[in-house]
């Protein structure tokens, strides 16, 4: 008699239970009954006439951290990092997506604050956020990171978990108008190459981008993950550039203009340059190449016992999609292909799983992403043939591995 759907899902089912009861992820319910808890034999908390919904006090650890490797005496220019360790998903909460200043974090009042849209176009425009509400918008998914995402481990052993060593990283719905759509309405002059984006921080910060860039995906968002932007990320306006280091997508912004040539801003001189082999220090290096890492397990865990344990981590590209992962236990000598979980989305994270049986012995996991170029995540080794690498250096995107002793206990072993 062929088999039916149901018979098959219970003999899946049936198959998978004893399976995971012999990797020490189940037990027998053949022996006392079920207890009924506290919880259910009484109401619960009543909701309030308003609120503003808040995690579980039982995930109070869920934190942004700042960093335990460079120590400021002051807040103003800091980051705090997101617990990578602890998201489930691809999109970052607002509450936990990574923060980055460089004067703090100023309280802008929307009902005055104001857009200006200047340089070569035809006809200046000033826009109100009323005004800025009332045109179309999109909602795109896209990574931001920080150019200094990693970099106090290229060569040594510095932070001791995902969050200290990737925490510059997170995911988010991002909701605003497309720049293009407002330097059309202006009318940029045909000789215009460059953008310059301004924010109303106390360091003013302010980035010069191409044209070109501009006109293809860049986004002001005033809006994420279905809420308007948080202070910390740039409320009430901020400039949105997919794929490129996060310092470029500049908060609560105040000011465009267009003009001919860059404008080599201290922020594009004396900060976010790369050096170079030959002594020379390279400018406008946007890209965030394509990255991954895994998070589970990752520094500061233990796995409890040998046997089956479900590898996982993120992976993404500046470049597009994520169009594989590869992942080893032996510190590189072979690569396994991992599954990515969809959906997999243009300059957005990608999660990433692989099944994973322990023997117990001593082990050095990592990842390995190729993105939809078929540009393929370098060694450290790799990377230190086109760069130098020595002092307070950014764009790291080298493969990253984690030591598994035979304790179960996970290591940052970069070194």
């Amino acid at each position: 008699m062929p088999d039916t759907r149901r018979n098959f899902l219970r003999r899946s089912a049936l198959i998978a239970g004893t399976a995971l009861a012999g990797a020490g992820l189940a037990r027998s319910t053949s022996a006392a009954p079920l207890e009924v808890p506290p919880t259910a034999q009484q109401p619960g908390r009543p909701i309030p006439p308003a609120s503003y919904g808040m995690p579980s006090k039982f995930e109070s650890q869920v934190v942004r951290r700042r960093t335990d490797v460079f120590v400021n005496r002051q807040n103003w220019s800091d980051w705090s990092m997101t617990p990578l360790q602890h998201q489930h998903g691809i999109v970052t909460p607002n509450g936990l997506i990574f923060e980055r200043h460089h004067a703090g974090i100023p309280d802008i009042d929307p009902a005055t604050h104001r857009l200006v849209i200047h340089g070569m176009v035809k006809q200046p425009l000033v826009f109100s956020m009323d005004n800025l509400l009332r045109y179309p918008s999109v909602s795109k998914f896209h990574f931001m990171e920080c150019s200094g995402n990693t970099l106090t481990d290229w060569t040594k052993v510095a932070s001791t978990t995902v969050q200290q060593t990737h925490g510059l990283l997170s995911c988010a719905q991002w909701t605003g108008v497309p720049v293009s759509w407002l330097l059309d309405e202006a009318g940029v002059a045909p000789a215009a190459r460059w953008v310059l984006f301004e924010g109303a921080d106390g360091s003013n910060h302010t980035r010069s981008i191409p044209l070109d860039k501009v006109m293809d995906d860049v986004l002001l968002v005033y809006a994420q993950n279905g809420e308007m932007l948080r202070p910390e990320q740039g409320y009430p306006l901020r400039a949105f550039i997919p794929g490129w280091e996060g310092n470029v997508s500049v908060k609560w912004l105040r000011r465009i203009k267009v003009a001919d040539q860059p404008w080599h801003f201290r922020s594009e001189t004396a900060r976010y340059t790369d050096p170079m082999p030959d002594g020379k220090w390279r400018q406008f290096s946007f890209v965030m190449e394509c990255k991954s890492v895994i998070t589970r397990p990752s520094g500061g865990m233990k796995l409890d016992r040998p046997g089956f344990h479900e590898i996982q981590g993120f992976a993404w590209s500046g470049r597009g999609r994520v169009s594989a992962v590869d992942l080893s236990v032996d510190g590189g000598k072979n690569w396994q292909t991992s599954t990515l979980e969809e959906p997999v989305i243009d300059k957005c994270l990608t999660r990433f799983r692989y099944r994973w049986n322990w023997d117990g012995r001593p082990a050095v996991i990592a990842s390995r992403a190729v993105d939809s170029t078929g540009y393929v995540q370098p060694t450290v080794q790799d990377i230190m043939k086109a760069r130098a690498i020595a002092g307070f250096v950014q764009h790291h995107n080298g493969v990253f591995p984690w030591s598994v002793s035979a304790s179960g206990e996970v290591r940052n072993a970069i070194a």
